[in-house]
């Protein structure tokens, strides 16, 4: 099934300079949040001390940290899980003699004593400091290796302009998602990091597929200029590139809206990457390896000197 009857005859290089101009400035935009307000880092990467309790009627959640902030616990974010009478509250690191449970019981002694509501322990989680620290480094250090392998892979595949350009589109992708996390705050755990690594992948399979579609009409499009080239390239794929991106997406947002708060960044991180990764495979990868002049010559396999000769003997 294709979304177009017939190839259509999108002029998209014509907007090119524009593209670039929006992806820079979205580029700089998220550089200077991450820079200045930086990445709400979940617990998985600060460590502390996390605790789901339900309450049996709606509760308000200015009650909830002003009872904490009374009781020594200023520093515990509080929010709503889910609905109205679940609560989320989450607490710094801190030394305390006694254990995790401990923190936990007091917690709860302490929103119990604030309300005549009947109130249940859920969930309760600790993570240190030294592995939240651990799993910072090694997370940011498995995306550098990742795009690493990536620019070897695309280098050898196809040429050494079409791989900057991809991995252009895949940096291009990773720091405007971050950029939004930074921006709005939202809690950047784990499952973010996995989803900012599979938005990696969905990228450049979405690349390379344009890409191997560029090689080949380079190759028999031989009086076309690159722009002509690039653009039927672009226009070929296209009916592709957007099923791929729309069923994709109908996943994601029926895990967004219907799979629960635990994977409600989850998928956040992902809905954003499937936009923005569309719209770099289309606009981005290409624009770049245009800027760095590519030519049909340069996609050309080199033929060792005598070669012909010898076939024709």
């Amino acid at each position: 099934m294709q979304i177009f009857k017939k190839t259509p005859s999108f002029d998209f290089m014509a907007r090119r300079k524009l593209a670039m101009f929006i992806s820079l400035a979205m580029i700089l935009a998220s550089l200077v949040s991450l820079s200045i307000r930086g990445l709400n880092f979940g617990l998985d990467f600060t460590g502390g001390t996390l605790l789901e309790v339900g309450y049996q009627q709606p509760v308000d959640l200015h009650e909830v940290r002003g009872a904490l902030k009374k009781a020594g616990f200023e520093d515990a974010v509080v929010q709503h899980f889910g609905s109205a009478r679940d609560v989320l509250v989450r607490l710094a690191p801190r030394e305390i003699k006694q254990g995790d449970d401990s923190l936990s019981d007091q917690v709860l002694a302490v929103l119990r004593a604030n309300t005549d509501d009947k109130i249940e322990m859920r969930r309760q989680e600790f993570v240190g400091p030294q592995v939240g620290d651990e799993l910072r480094d090694d997370g940011g250090l498995a995306m550098i290796i990742a795009l690493g392998f990536i620019l070897v892979y695309v280098m050898i595949r196809f040429e050494y302009k079409l791989a900057l350009g991809s991995i252009f589109a895949l940096i291009h992708d990773v720091t405007i998602t971050l950029g939004l996390f930074s921006f709005f705050q939202w809690e950047f755990d784990l499952t973010v990091l996995a989803a900012v690594l599979a938005v990696i992948g969905y990228s450049l399979n979405d690349t390379i597929v344009v890409f191997d579609r560029i090689r080949e009409n380079f190759r028999k499009m031989r009086k076309d200029t690159p722009i002509v080239v690039i653009n039927t390239s672009l226009n070929q794929t296209l009916s592709r590139t957007m099923m791929t991106s729309i069923t994709t997406l109908l996943v994601v947002l029926a895990m967004f809206f219907m799979g629960g708060q635990l994977i409600h960044s989850f998928s956040l991180a992902l809905i954003i990457g499937i936009v923005v990764g569309t719209y770099s495979s289309i606009y981005v990868a290409s624009s770049a390896a245009l800027a760095l002049k590519i030519t049909r010559e340069s996609l050309m396999p080199v033929q060792k000197e005598g070669v012909e000769q010898e076939s024709q003997i």
